[in-house]
């Protein structure tokens, strides 16, 4: 599995000839985005800054596009998808939190979240999670010690946050890191990583350098 990263919440995974894109960038946001072919594009709001599903068209690749709660299965991937809240954009909105799983590798993305609280159901229907993905900026969505604080009650085995820097507090990745006791770590510039290589991970932060 190789998971690159674009900015803001914007993840491509690309697992043999299975690519995945989630939260693609609109080009009517504000942000920079990127536009490469897909398999399935998820977006966790209806915003421009999360939903556009057109940059993951390319050629005949036209992606299965899921933009919502319910239960999914598309080329013997999984997806789960639980709303919970969120306050991006100024105002009350309903955020999709996906659960991917793909060859024993499950995937977690809170997306746009900003409650530090998942429901009941959304926990129970997480099952084990691999890698998470933790919005850290504040600004619509999680503050870092709120978005450390539930991510490491996920119990994941790699958190990767997103959602910082130009796009919310400046200081937001630094905090994170700080809260997780990782001050020295290097952003890669893609993670490459098989399910054997996630045994003995225990809430392991990974940070990924954005490729726009």
């Amino acid at each position: 599995m190789i998971i690159s990263y674009y900015g803001l919440q914007s993840f491509k995974i690309q697992f043999g000839d299975i690519v995945i894109a989630y939260n693609p960038i609109s080009k009517d946001s504000t942000f920079k985005s990127t536009k490469y072919g897909a398999d399935i594009a998820l977006s966790s709001l209806n915003h421009p800054d999360f939903n556009g599903f057109d940059m993951a068209e390319r050629g005949d690749r036209m992606p299965f596009v899921i933009s919502g709660p319910g239960e999914y299965e598309i080329k013997e991937v999984f997806i789960k998808g639980f709303a919970s809240t969120s306050e991006y954009g100024d105002k009350p909105a309903i955020n999709t939190v996906y659960t991917v799983a793909l060859e024993g590798i499950n995937l977690c993305f809170l997306g746009a979240q900003s409650s530090g609280e998942l429901s009941n159901e959304t926990i129970e229907g997480l099952d084990t999670i691999d890698i998470l993905f933790v919005p850290i900026g504040g600004e619509g969505v999680l503050d870092s010690a709120r978005a450390y604080k539930l991510a490491v009650s996920l119990e994941p085995k790699i958190i990767i946050p997103m959602h910082y820097g130009d796009v919310g507090n400046p200081q937001a990745l630094k905090i994170f890191l700080k809260e997780g006791g990782e001050d020295s770590l290097e952003p890669l510039e893609k993670l490459t990583i098989k399910k054997k290589d996630l045994e003995g991970k225990e809430g392991n932060i990974v940070i990924l350098k954005s490729t726009v």
